[in-house]
């Protein structure tokens, strides 16, 4: 195990790696959130007190989900970078935190908009939207922390001290509405219970699936980037940029050929 995640800490290694997963993730992501869409969006019946409000749980509870994720994801990262100095793990901190933030703040403006017509108001300094704007403050925190120095391996300790030491705040987000007896509603699903009828449940589960295939595959498209962009002297590099212009240079010739 150690030597496969040592073996795909290496930056060629995980380009090529990744080059190959990306379209089976981009396809199964886009399969997912279609027939995610379709059935909380048409095929799921409405609520009986919510009414077809509640067709805004299958973006907001994924996005809410991912959120917390993503959180965890980018600070075990920033951990395993800061320990064991591996640049991949520094890489995959770093881009995750603008992915994170935004659906971050997709569930608080989602969660806004449910918010009204069920309790009267956009916000309510409830102990679960609180905690969440809190979560969007440590994403913006760890990407100033990153802007703030010219070193990346500074930026890169820097805020991941941030990253472990905010990380705290994810369980309290989960736990929030079990903690505290505040507006938000209990909840009503988790590791092996569930008060969600069956059909809202799958288009729920099929949208929270759709929703993290998406984060991979933008997850990985920027971490290629990255990789590029950092590593854009060392040979391998070089023989990407080779290939892929020798490809442009054919498919050009193969489409001027065709037009004739």
């Amino acid at each position: 195990m150690w030597v496969w995640l040592h073996k795909f800490g290496s930056p060629k290694y995980f380009f090529t790696i990744s080059g190959r997963l990306l379209p089976w993730l981009g396809g199964a992501t886009l399969l997912l959130l279609a027939a995610g869409l379709y059935l909380g969006l048409f095929a799921s019946p409405a609520d009986y007190q919510q009414r077809d409000s509640v067709r805004i749980m299958y973006i907001h509870v994924p996005s809410a989900w991912n959120s917390m994720f993503i959180y965890l994801l980018m600070a075990v990262s920033a951990a395993i970078g800061l320990i064991w100095n591996i640049k991949i793990a520094d890489i995959v901190a770093a881009v995750s935190a603008p992915i994170g933030a935004s659906f971050t703040f997709l569930t608080l403006v989602t969660g806004s908009l449910w918010g009204k017509p069920m309790w009267g108001t956009w916000w309510e300094w409830d102990a679960r939207l609180t905690s969440e704007l809190i979560l969007l403050f440590l994403y913006l925190g760890y990407m100033a922390l990153q802007s703030a120095f010219d070193d990346r391996r500074t930026a890169a300790r820097a805020s991941a001290v941030l990253a472990i030491v905010g990380a705290v705040n994810v369980p309290i987000i989960y736990y929030s509405v079990q903690w505290w007896n505040t507006l938000h509603q209990p909840q009503s699903l988790g590791v092996g219970m569930s008060t969600i009828h069956a059909s809202m449940l799958i288009p729920l589960l099929l949208m929270a699936l759709a929703f993290k295939l998406f984060f991979f595959t933008v997850l990985l498209i920027r971490t290629r980037s990255e990789v590029l962009e950092r590593e854009r002297n060392s040979g391998w590099v070089q023989e990407v940029i080779e290939e892929m212009a020798a490809k442009t240079e054919t498919n050009l010739g193969r489409s001027g050929n065709e037009y004739r």
